[in-house]
């Protein structure tokens, strides 16, 4: 599933904890020549969504729930999955 750099990922998760993000949402990027370059933070579900869950399997409206009830984003099971965590429903 990984299409994009590791490094973008790293941003996305710098800049929500920069500004105190806690939720399901997208960070989008501009890929060009082996570089990206932000363009926006939606802190919500965008109308592709379907085309990421198809991607990396994570229901996100339901982590989107699940966070929004409290539980960590690693301890959502379609999450610790796309992670390889090898038991999604386990504690570890």
């Amino acid at each position: 599933w990984r299409l994009f750099p590791a490094a973008a990922e790293e941003a996305a998760a710098a800049l929500a904890r920069a500004v105190r993000y806690a939720g399901v949402g997208t960070v989008e990027f501009l890929y060009r020549d082996g570089r990206f370059y932000f363009l926006e933070m939606n802190p919500r579900l965008q109308v592709e969504h379907p085309v990421t869950e198809m991607i990396t399997d994570v229901n996100l409206p339901l982590a989107m729930l699940l966070v929004g009830m409290g539980v960590p984003l690693h301890r959502v099971p379609d999450v610790r999955a796309l992670h390889g965590a090898a038991d999604p429903h386990g504690a570890g």
